[in-house]
């Protein structure tokens, strides 16, 4: 995550500007640069946007998680249903009354977990002291 240090510290209101340097050839050996490491940046990558857009309020990724799991639960439980009452095939046949009911309960489970997480990111702020939210500047 070093990559990313300028991000983290332009977030606290840090200003950041570069420096030019001069780069030298390499004197000896190869690049060890190559997919694995492009990979690896990437994932952090996701990670930086993620604590960007939602770190202050987590509730927003498990309850948006949560809610499709609970519409993917009625519908599989609709489609289930609807199998049962108009073409006569058996719960027993079909895989889907058990993804309802998995996907109902993830569903649930991801909402709460939300919950808690914003619980958590309130107290960690109210403890250590830090505002919720910076103010670049206030209009009279």
């Amino acid at each position: 995550m070093h990559r990313f240090i300028p991000i983290y510290a332009q977030w606290i209101g840090a200003r950041v500007s570069e420096i030019p340097v001069r780069h030298f050839m390499r004197g000896s050996g190869s690049s060890k640069y190559g997919m694995g490491r492009v990979f690896k940046v990437i994932l952090d990558l996701m990670v930086v946007k993620f604590l960007l857009s939602y770190s202050q309020k987590p509730i927003y990724v498990f309850g948006g998680l949560g809610l499709l799991m609970i519409l993917g639960g009625f519908f599989s439980g609709g489609y289930a249903i609807y199998l049962k009452l108009f073409k006569e095939v058996s719960f027993i046949l079909t895989p889907l009354p058990l993804l309802s009911v998995l996907l109902l309960v993830l569903g649930f489970l991801s909402i709460l977990m939300g919950f808690l997480a914003e619980i958590l990111i309130r107290t960690y702020y109210e403890s250590q002291g830090k505002p919720t939210y910076q103010i670049k500047e206030t209009i009279p």
